[in-house]
Formats: structure tokens, C-alpha cells, sequence
């Protein structure tokens, strides 16, 4: 097909195809990329969800994946200015409260339920935290499940002889008998059932929940306020969806796990998870307590926190902006 044009009418075509070259050029450019320090695991699906789903990408992110060993060095990067965002438990960003680190924790996607210590029946049967008392108790020293260990025993007024080990070693040294009871990650708790077989003797003591919690670099929330939001509106979604489809969703956290974990090893755990974005005075207090208990074991040295000093940590704008109704702070 052949186009004339009549030279009055050519001055506003070529108008019109340098608005299509313009518009073809905005519609074009690259996503905006952002470092995302998470790796695969039972407790988030929402990053599982929103992968799967393409939510990142919907909402113009060109998201990268930064594996670490560990919720601690995942942070750590973030301060460091590696990557955008971190996933990591809550405890390591108590600490970077107490040293005065910049960053800001912008959602909580959920809580585990589950914790619990777990021994053997050749050392006790463990009906009770008054059991504990005198026992050689294997922890990792200076991490959330010595705190978690540490307010079991205050509760129960008792003491016990807590032994430092990796989270690696904590298993082999209960099988072998150089303790008698151990406090692990939940990642180990099947491990440890496994290994102890009939002998496996678990107590679920109440009073701490882990929180697996998404920080912001302090870049990020200083000049990149509509990418914060876009990424957060993207887990949020996602999060609906989860709620929507549980099934669905333990099936794109299985396939990111690569068989480290199935969906019958997810239905059982997630027993124990509350999933849900959210940002409230729960994670608060449980941050200041936490806070509290660094400084009372002189891990850190600094001053007790408070909910005024801790609650600037929590940077909940960008979350109340696209779920207004998650955010539930003072």
C-alpha cells in the first residue's frame, strides 16, 4: 500500500511520528534493576509468588536475586550498599539498630510459630521448661535462638549449662551425647528428628517468634521512594495471592527450593508460620526486648533501647502507601 501525502498535512505527520518514536522509546526503556538479598526457603512465598507470577516485572523492577548463607550477611551487604533490600530474620537488624547502622525495615511477611528445643528421652522427656534445669544445652551464642533460649529458662527460673556450637554441629553433638538438649534454626528440626529417631523429644516453649523481615538500603528509602513501593506493591500482591491459593503457592516455594523441601514438608511447617505483610507494635517490642537482652549479655555495648529509639527502624511509609491497612504502629 502506497501513502501521499498532501504537503500541508506533512508537517503534523512528521509531528505525529516523532510523539510514536517518543512514546516507542518510553515504553522501551530498560526496568529499573534492584539487588534483592534472598535465597530460597520455606517461610516467604510471597517472593516465590511474585517471581512466578512476574509481579517484579509488572511493576517496572528488573529484579536480581543475591544469594548468601545467611540472613546476617545478606544485612550486612545491604549497610555495605551491595544490594537494595535484604530478607533476613529479625535479629541481625536489632543490631544494626544498636551500632547505628542506616536502613530501615519495610516489611514483616511472616512469623514462625514453632520454636522449640529438642533433646533426646535418654537425657530427658522434656514435658516441661522445668526439665532444662541442669542440662548441657547446645545454641549458637548471640543469635535469636540463644535469646529464645535464654527467656525459656528466665521463665522457668532455672538454669542450665549452655554450650556454644555452629548450627551444623548442633545435631551430631546430640546424637553423639556431648549434649542433651539443643535450641536450633527450624531449618534443622527435621534433621534432628531424623537423626534421634524414637529418642527425639522436642518441647514447644511459648514467648518468641521468629520474623522474616525485608530491609531497605538507606539509598533506597532516601532516593528511590516510587521503586520501595513498586517492590513492596509487588510482594503485597502476591501476598493476596498466597492467601488465595495456598496450594499454589507451596508449589512455587518448592520448585525455588529444588527439592529441598516439598510441598508435604511445606503443608507441615507452614502449621507453624502466620503468613501476612504486615508492619505492628508486635515486632516492636519484640525488637526492643531483643535489644534489651544484647546489651544485658554485653554483646554490644550500648545503651538499652527503647520503642523511641527503635521505632525509626521501622520505615513503614512506603508499605502504608500500598497496604495501608498492614501497617499497625504507634
Amino acid at each position: 500500500m502506497t501513502f501521499r501525502f498532501l504537503p500541508s498535512s506533512f508537517a503534523s505527520f512528521a509531528g505525529a511520528l516523532t510523539l510514536a518514536a517518543l512514546s516507542f522509546t518510553a515504553s522501551a526503556k530498560a526496568d529499573q534493576a534492584v539487588n534483592f538479598a534472598w535465597s530460597p526457603n520455606p517461610q516467604t512465598p510471597q517472593v516465590d509468588v511474585a517471581m512466578a507470577k512476574g509481579y517484579f516485572k509488572e511493576a517496572g523492577l528488573d529484579l536480581n536475586i543475591v544469594s548468601f548463607p545467611s540472613g546476617r550477611e545478606g544485612f550486612e551487604a545491604l549497610i555495605g550498599g551491595q544490594v537494595d533490600f535484604a530478607f533476613m530474620a529479625e535479629f541481625p537488624a536489632v543490631t544494626g539498630a544498636l551500632t547505628g547502622q542506616k536502613f530501615g525495615v519495610v516489611a514483616d511477611l511472616a512469623r514462625y510459630t514453632g520454636s522449640r528445643i529438642i533433646g533426646s528421652s535418654k537425657y530427658s522427656e522434656l514435658k516441661s521448661p522445668a526439665d532444662l534445669k541442669g542440662l548441657k544445652i547446645g545454641t549458637t551464642l548471640g543469635t535469636n535462638v540463644d535469646y529464645y533460649l535464654s527467656e525459656v529458662l528466665k521463665s522457668a527460673g532455672v538454669s542450665a549449662e549452655v554450650i556454644n556450637a555452629s548450627p551444623v554441629d548442633l545435631v551430631p553433638s546430640l546424637v553423639k551425647g556431648d549434649i542433651q538438649a539443643a535450641v536450633l534454626f527450624p531449618t534443622f528440626y527435621a534433621q534432628a528428628e531424623k537423626a534421634l529417631g524414637d529418642d527425639y523429644r522436642e518441647l514447644r516453649a511459648p514467648g518468641y517468634q521468629v520474623h522474616y523481615i525485608v530491609a531497605a538500603s538507606q539509598n533506597a528509602l532516601d532516593g528511590k521512594k516510587d521503586m520501595v513501593e513498586a517492590f513492596l506493591g509487588a510482594l503485597v500482591k502476591a501476598d493476596a495471592d498466597v492467601k488465595a491459593d495456598p496450594k499454589a503457592a507451596m508449589e512455587a516455594v518448592a520448585a525455588n527450593m529444588k527439592g529441598a523441601m516439598d510441598v508435604e514438608g511445606l503443608q507441615a511447617m507452614w502449621k507453624d508460620v502466620d503468613l501476612g505483610i504486615t508492619l505492628d507494635d508486635n515486632l516492636l517490642a519484640l525488637l526492643v526486648s531483643e535489644g534489651d537482652w544484647i546489651v544485658s549479655k554485653g554483646v554490644i555495648k550500648a545503651e538499652a533501647p527503647t520503642s523511641e529509639t527503635i521505632r525509626p527502624y521501622l520505615v513503614d511509609a512506603p508499605l502504608k502507601a500500598v497496604s495501608p491497612a498492614a501497617v499497625k504502629l504507634p
